[in-house]
């Protein structure tokens, strides 16, 4: 018995001292606060990674309502681990940034990209961090390349993002449908040219609802391999070969466009960053399993990247 209460007490201490408790922070915008959770290791640390979720209405730790997986928790986690500070936000509208939701209808991409714009900001003017990698999921790939440009961050990782643009992507999933892809094909190839479609079949409501379309028209318009060009400082491209959502073609366009940067294909890794196989339906199980491991890849191939650029 004193044997077990030992070591149930020394896993407690190498818990604490991986890394200091979380500390929720907010930040001021013009629509209301959003929340995140700063997360600092043991040891005081001049690095710190925005952490920003993909698509969807996704929380900080990488979750919604449709899934629960924990992966930017668990990334978060592991950042800590290697001595490295993370911040993670909830989108707004989400979550415990609720108070920030604007409507559908005037949503825009671009408000994403301001809101990852104003962490990075915070995270200089608040807490002083020296160094400020960004690191972006699935959509918030496309979102943290262009905070980016826009800040004098240190560093970006694109994790599972796209490399084309939405509309190439769009048609490329929905052709698995011949019924669907007939009647959405003339409604992406309008949103392109900026131009909204009031009659929309209510199957299709889902993707293409009039009042999500302005928000459609504002994400698609990026090129994803255009605006990497932008930037002007070290990058890493991390892409799963089971992924079914986001494919190799995605990073090795970023990759070409921007022949600097680090690319890493993790075999085996799926879309939420854990190990699955291609068949999709035992891939999607791990959407809802929130204690199952990230992929063993994955973190070793981000720190290595932050500390090999931490003195640039």
């Amino acid at each position: 018995m004193v044997k077990q209460i030992m070591l149930v007490l020394s896993a407690l201490i190498l818990i604490n001292t991986a890394y200091a408790a979380e500390q929720n922070v907010t930040l001021k915008t013009e629509q209301g606060e959003l929340a995140g959770s700063l997360l600092m290791p043991a040891n005081k640390s001049e690095t710190v990674v925005l952490i920003i979720a993909g698509s969807g209405p996704t929380d900080r730790n990488g979750n919604n309502t449709q899934m629960t997986n924990n992966a930017l928790k668990m990334v978060a986690q592991h950042f800590a681990k290697d001595g490295i500070a993370s911040l993670r936000y909830d989108k707004r509208g989400v979550a415990a940034s609720a108070p920030a939701a604007i409507a559908e209808q005037d949503l825009r991409f671009e408000h994403y990209v301001n809101d990852a714009t104003g962490w990075i900001t915070y995270l200089q003017q608040q807490h002083g961090f020296k160094r400020i990698f960004v690191a972006g999921h699935s959509e918030g790939s496309l979102v943290g390349m262009m905070a980016t440009a826009k800040s004098s961050s240190a560093g970006f990782i694109s994790i599972a993002g796209l490399g084309r643009s939405g509309d190439v992507v769009l048609k490329e999933q929905l052709a698995s449908n011949p019924a669907v892809f007939e009647q959405s094909e003339p409604i992406i190839d309008k949103l392109v040219v900026g131009e909204t479609v009031d009659n929309v079949n209510p199957l299709l409501n889902a993707l293409f609802r009039p009042s999500i379309q302005p928000y459609l028209m504002s994400w698609i318009k990026y090129d994803p391999a255009k605006e990497i060009k932008r930037l002007s400082v070290p990058v890493l491209i991390v892409q799963g070969t089971t992924d079914i959502q986001v494919k190799e073609v995605d990073a090795k366009a970023l990759s070409a466009a921007y022949p600097k940067a680090k690319l890493v294909i993790i075999e085996g890794m799926n879309h939420v960053l854990k190990d699955a196989p291609k068949e999709r339906m035992a891939n999607f199980a791990t959407y809802m399993q929130p204690d199952t491991p990230l992929s063993e890849s994955l973190m070793p191939a981000m720190t290595s990247f932050i500390k090999a650029n931490e003195s640039l």
